[in-house]
């Protein structure tokens, strides 16, 4: 992608065509027409057929979401020792556990669901982002889990997709052919 297409999708004039564009998978576009593949984070398009390094990307996400999680656990171990310095009391460190602990299990089951399904409603995957941030070890363990068996999301996007394909190729079926053409042969009688 250009420089100059990168800077007008970030200050949101939405000029830029590049390559990393994500549209919606009914949406036509492209040289070979019908709906383009959703791209997802880490992989692009490379789960469609499982090319370009998936393998490896797979391995990748698996571990570095692993590490990830890994990281954050030790770091958070900092953070509980510095409140038994500081001596808070029983109580706020008990409250420190659950709350993390609550926020982890939401956030993985919130990361979960991304993977199957849209988030329908108002509650979109912009409403919990706090939580999931308190709760970032649940959400990088979903990572991990579900990166063993596959891309994130990958089965998501993949109904999706292949549910707009058989809808453009059933609306590219009927619309065959020039209907103006179709209408003057119908209403010329035929000379013998």
């Amino acid at each position: 992608m250009s420089e100059q297409s990168e800077i007008s999708e970030q200050d949101g004039t939405g000029t830029g065509t590049g390559t990393g564009d994500t549209g919606s998978t009914g949406s036509t576009g492209g040289s070979g027409g019908g709906p383009q593949p959703e791209a997802i984070r880490f992989f692009g398009t490379t789960w469609v057929g499982h090319d370009g390094g998936y393998g490896l990307r797979r391995a990748g996400v698996a571990a570095g979401s692993l590490a990830a999680a890994f990281g954050g656990a030790f770091v958070l171990r900092f953070a509980y020792e510095g409140l038994a310095v500081a001596q808070v009391g029983g109580f706020v460190n008990a409250l420190v556990v659950v709350m993390f602990a609550i926020c982890s299990a939401v956030a993985f089951r919130k990361t979960w669901e991304s993977f199957t399904r849209r988030p329908a409603g108002p509650t979109g995957p912009d409403a919990l982002r706090s939580l999931k941030a308190i709760g970032f070890i649940g959400a990088l363990l979903a990572y991990f889990l579900r990166s063993l068996a596959e891309a994130p999301g990958e089965k998501l996007h993949r109904e999706e997709y292949e549910s707009a394909r058989v809808q453009y190729e059933k609306r590219r079926s009927t619309r065959t052919g020039n209907p103006a053409a179709r209408k003057q042969k119908r209403t010329k009688p035929r000379r013998k």
